[in-house]
């Protein structure tokens, strides 16, 4: 949603079984060389009225996000991302083709420019800025816009497609920045707010509340996003999602359309799973992700019935690598991967992410499921490559 040309949708299709080359969400999943990065911004001071509370009349007054938006509004940007497209010289059959031959100024060859709009926010006071890949991917020259109106050109530091996250930096100092929460705080139900520039409109607010948890979208992404009711538009991707304490719980990125407008539905990435791609982005400058070599199929309750599961969780393997580190270590078509070091697996995503958090050349354990009973696998972890 970084423009009219780039607006993400989720087109409405089955999810389809994806590859378990997963992406890396979890802190330390990769090594780390440099000095940790600068501290982070202590907590929002507390909003007021941030939740639905009894008036005395008896009603139940909603939310106001007043002070949210005063506090927080000036950490979110606005993006501009210009790509040079070749443009078409000037036909023969042009009525002005005669008076620029004649005079000058006929173009053989040359290049139009040709902007999206995004949005972002500020991570750290030195200038880093948190946004979505999609907004920036293509781009010949990124520019910073602030709330006070200040421009700044911005290095695109690293994109992960896979996550759809980016980080840019501008040569900048003292800057607003937001706080980060605990997405896993979240409920279904909970009011949230949405700061960014659909159609360019700098700082618009929109609000509503989650929607769902751990939505996994067809499009080859172990993203456990966050579904929301919030009006999600062109140029809101990248901007951040707040709860009503004022902290960011994710960045939204993507649109379930099938008028390729806002229909109700809209998807935000978790901001732990960003803020660890940010922070290997500017360490590294790309995303090191952990694979087992395998491809995984969510649970349904036919299936558990029929391998003798008590409860429906777990990744079921459908198919293992000739030769990965899966079938080094022993895994099967028809396995269910139940916890992966002692964390509970419940679903593909929740493997994903496990599984791209592990340091590649890493020995992990897997618990698996197999012919009616439990039994422990060790896998050496592969490092993916090709994403990002």
């Amino acid at each position: 949603m970084s423009g009219t040309h780039r607006t993400r949708q989720v087109a409405g299709r089955p999810l389809l079984v994806a590859l378990a080359v997963l992406a890396c969400a979890g802190a330390g999943g990769c090594s780390r060389s440099e000095p940790p990065a600068a501290p982070a911004p202590p907590p929002p001071a507390p909003l007021s009225q941030s939740a639905p509370s009894a008036g005395s009349s008896g009603a139940v007054e909603l939310p106001r996000f007043v002070d949210l938006v005063k506090q927080q509004g000036g950490a979110v940007v606005n993006i501009s991302a210009v790509r040079a497209l070749a443009r078409p010289p000037v036909p023969p059959d042009h009525p002005l083709y005669e008076f620029f031959r004649r005079f000058g100024g006929l173009p053989d060859t040359g290049e139009a420019d040709i902007g999206s709009v995004g949005s972002g926010f500020v991570i750290r006071a030195d200038g880093y800025v948190l946004t979505n890949a999609h907004v920036i991917d293509g781009a010949d020259a990124v520019r910073v816009r602030l709330t006070n109106k200040r421009e700044y050109p911005a290095k695109v530091i690293g994109a992960d497609p896979y996550t759809d996250v980016a980080l840019l930096k501008i040569d900048a100092s003292g800057l607003q920045t937001v706080h980060a929460g605990d997405p896993a705080r979240m409920e279904p139900g909970e009011w949230v707010a949405a700061i960014g520039s659909p159609f360019g409109f700098d700082n618009s607010v929109t609000v509503g509340v989650v929607s769902a948890k751990g939505r996994l979208l067809p499009n080859g992404s172990y993203v456990p996003f966050i579904q929301t009711d919030v009006a999600v538009n062109p140029g809101n991707s990248g901007g951040p999602l707040f709860d009503t304490r004022g902290n960011v719980i994710g960045i939204n990125s993507q649109i379930y359309s099938q008028t390729g407008g806002y229909m109700g539905i809209s998807f935000a990435i978790p901001i732990n799973i960003a803020m660890d791609i940010s922070e290997q982005l500017r360490q590294h400058g790309r995303v090191v992700r952990g694979r087992i070599g395998v491809q995984l199929q969510e649970l349904t309750y036919q299936l558990a019935e029929t391998l003798d599961l008590a409860e429906i969780q777990g990744a079921l393997v459908t198919a293992v690598e000739r030769g990965g580190p899966a079938h080094r270590g022993g895994i099967r078509p028809g396995d269910v991967i139940l916890s992966l070091d002692g964390q509970t697996v419940a679903t593909t995503a929740d493997l994903a992410r496990l599984i791209g958090s592990a340091r590649p050349g890493s020995t992990v354990t897997a618990e698996v499921w197999r012919n009616g009973a439990k039994s422990s696998v060790k896998i050496d972890v592969d490092e993916q490559r090709g994403m990002g």
